[in-house]
């Protein structure tokens, strides 16, 4: 599919965006180990949700879906039957490495793939934790490629494990599998990442303590279906923000969205830059806060994006850069290895593809050096199968003159099925 954007001197309008994809996921998952039923509002039914569904299906779980609210029969700790079938994960990474967590206390055998970007996805630093803990795994690679075969243990042993890099992934494997555990599991992070998992957990009954970059979570907790209301995806509304801030006439609202502090970095750094962001009717909904950001147009200015920073907003970080072009001064992101093993190399991704609307950047092992104030001309641009890559050449595809195309688009509805339909309601032409 092409996705076809022209030039724009106007954005203007109030929009919503679709659920948050890691809260999503989490809603199934945890729904399903409850007790009783989890009813889910705003659920987004892109690609990668929709694997997660399909896997817990598979395993017996019953989800129905019902004038747009999706029902979880919960099945507790212990319900989860073995699957007779591959678990396929499709091109969902959050789906992979927290259902390997769950699959690691489970008394059964399973087998879980992906597709082909799936299955080159590193994998060993959650079957690493997870062989401590007792599970066991065979797979390509020392098991640290999918498909990966699961021997799990309902008796798992509780440790306490120092991740390599700041995930919410694979932190969140972790303690799912010290659910099953005996005793507390802890997680201590070099940074902060997203506690999307810890505030959840807590939600259905969980006991989660936290201390700085350590969590812990008490083995064997029974869970209580709830009520579950997703917030607006951040990392799908980032895309308008980051237009809406790039064009001087414009003016875009975001209702309903989530503004986790651990996942708010993008809206940071567009204050950084000098953005004009104002927020209203901010509330707390099922544990997360959401609240409504407004965006005008104005003038951005370079900034440097690292550190802590990295892990709140590592999914904005291809738009970022668009943004980063056309600001005025040098714009520098680094400290971002990690995005080198998201869908696609992200960082080798933008690189190439904003190169082919004329925008000079320097690719460094951990990011990019982004020189502002570049003029970008529509270009004929791929996503490479990733949605945030082929989003953020939509949006330089906005910034540019003449006419952009972007081929692949259909990748899009990994997280943001309408993400055209949406984009084209905010264009005065």
């Amino acid at each position: 599919m092409k996705l076809i954007v022209k030039h724009c001197q106007k954005l203007s309008g109030r929009i919503s965006v679709p659920g948050d994809k890691s809260i999503s996921h989490r809603s199934i998952m945890f729904g399903a180990l409850a007790q009783g039923k989890t009813e889910i509002s705003n659920f987004l039914m892109g690609a990668d949700c929709l694997s997660t569904m399909a896997c817990f299906k598979a395993m017996g779980v019953e989800i129905d879906n019902t004038a747009g609210v999706i029902t979880v029969s919960g099945k507790g700790l212990d319900g989860l039957q073995e699957p007779a079938e591959v678990l396929d994960c499709g091109n969902s990474g959050t789906t992979t490495r927290l259902l390997l967590g769950i699959l690691a206390g489970q008394p059964f055998f399973s087998v879980v793939t992906g597709d082909h970007s799936l299955r080159s996805r590193p994998m060993g630093r959650v079957t690493k934790p997870l062989t401590q803990m007792g599970a066991r795994f065979a797979g390509r690679k020392n098991s640290t490629l999918l498909p990966l075969a699961v021997q799990g243990m309902p008796f798992l042993k509780a440790i306490h494990y120092q991740t390599p890099v700041a995930s919410a992934q694979i932190k969140s494997s972790i303690l799912l599998a010290g659910l099953f555990a005996d005793g507390v599991t802890e997680v201590t992070e070099p940074a902060t990442s997203r506690d999307h998992t810890e505030r959840m957990l807590q939600y259905f009954g969980a006991k989660v303590d936290t201390h700085q970059h350590t969590i812990a979570i008490s083995g064997r907790p029974v869970l209580t279906g709830r009520k579950v209301t997703v917030p607006g995806d951040i990392s799908s509304a980032a895309f308008f923000l980051v237009a809406a801030a790039s064009i001087p006439d414009a003016d875009v609202t975001v209702t309903g969205v989530g503004l986790n502090p651990t996942r708010d970095g993008v809206l940071e750094v567009l204050q950084n830059m000098g953005a004009n962001l104002k927020f209203f009717n901010r509330r707390v909904v099922a544990g997360e806060p959401v609240g409504d950001v407004r965006v005008q147009g104005g003038t951005l200015k370079g900034t440097v994006i690292g550190g802590d920073m990295i892990p709140r907003l590592i999914d904005e970080i291809p738009v970022l850069a668009v943004a980063a072009a056309v600001a005025q001064g040098k714009t520098t992101f680094k400290d971002a290895a990690e995005l080198r093993v998201k869908e696609t190399d992200r960082i080798a991704t933008v690189a190439r593809e904003l190169a082919k609307f004329g925008v000079s950047i320097q690719e460094q092992p951990d990011g990019m050096i982004i020189a502002g104030q570049q003029s970008l001309t529509g270009a004929v641009c791929t996503s490479h199968g990733d949605h945030r890559i082929a989003m953020a050449m939509a949006v330089a595809g906005l910034l540019a003159s003449g006419e952009t195309v972007v081929t692949g688009a259909d990748s899009v509805d990994i997280s943001f099925p309408g993400f055209e339909r949406v984009l084209n309601s905010l264009i005065i032409k």
